[in-house]
Order: C-alpha cells, then structure tokens, then sequence
C-alpha cells in the first residue's frame, strides 16, 4: 500500500482512499477527496511536517496524517 507519506518532492500522486476514518472527515473538508491528484512540494529540514498542492493550494500536514492517505502514484 502506498501512502501519500511515501512520496517524492515533486513526485505526483491520485488519492484512493484513507485508512483512518475520523482523520479522513478532516482531510475530505480541506479537499482530499478520491480521485484527487496531488504533488509533494516541500518538506521541513527534518521532513515533517510536509506541503503538497491539493485542489488549487498548498495544504500542509504531518507524515503520520500523511501515512492515513492512500495513493497511487501518477
């Protein structure tokens, strides 16, 4: 299973679904949707937290919110 926290900076990805399913509320209000395409622009020195681009803006999280998104990458 491959987690949006497994990405590259620059690498792309399309959202298939969540593993934590009171997170997954959160994430489907800021726009993570199925379906949804995102691209890892940034992480912190230290690599957390990180910021991709979802639905028009840059969204940031921690990789433990991250490692609950599942994608496939693009």
């Amino acid at each position: 299973m491959l987690t949006l926290a497994d990405l590259r900076i620059g690498e792309h990805g399309e959202i298939t679904g969540f593993t934590d399913e009171i997170l997954s509320l959160k994430l489907l209000e800021m726009g993570c949707l199925p379906g949804t395409e995102v691209i890892l622009t940034h992480h912190a020195p230290f690599g957390d937290p990180i910021a991709l681009k979802v639905s028009g803006y840059t969204l940031t999280m921690r990789r433990e919110e991250a490692a609950t998104i599942q994608i496939k990458r693009k």
